[in-house]
């Protein structure tokens, strides 16, 4: 079967952007860095491509111009298994990027990440939609997703 690799386009960052994803996530590496050769479209011996793994799924970092820039339409979910997860995580990501709603922040590179607690989905997917929509809507209140508030939010207790 195929694997399915995200290519990321940046400007001149590939190599960087990997560096440091690869320091962020645990069981990560870079596999490979091509360059620019003489008569391409950027300088020879710049960096082309970045191969790496990030908790062993693959990825490929492109320098190919200012041309594309990232947005919202994509983003990298990561699920955490309690609020030392989601904080690690949001720091280390959000570190000169952006904040936003809802658990999604913009990394320094611009590219788009949701740090989700597993807590949340289990909220959200309560068979009691009172408890559901109460952790929903303390979820819009929030930029890093906060457990112990989501939880008391769906107990009322908030």
């Amino acid at each position: 079967m195929p694997r399915i690799t995200p290519n990321l386009w940046f400007d001149t960052q590939a190599e960087d952007a990997a560096k440091f994803y690869v320091s962020v996530f645990p069981n990560s590496e870079i596999k490979n860095t091509s360059y620019y050769g003489e008569g391409s479209p950027r300088p020879a011996g710049s960096v082309l491509t970045v191969e790496y793994e990030l908790d062993g799924n693959p990825y490929l970092a492109l320098n190919g111009g200012p041309e594309f820039t990232f947005d919202e339409a994509v983003s990298f979910s990561i699920s955490c298994a309690d609020q030392d997860e989601v904080d690690y995580y949001w720091d280390k990501l959000s570190e000169d990027g952006e904040e936003g709603p809802c658990g999604w922040l913009k990394d320094k590179f611009g590219l788009s990440w949701q740090v989700v607690p597993t807590a949340l989905v289990e909220l959200l997917a309560d068979p009691d939609p009172g408890r559901a929509q109460r952790a929903m809507q303390a979820m819009f209140g929030m930029k890093k997703l906060d457990v112990a508030a989501l939880r008391a939010a769906a107990d009322g207790t908030a």
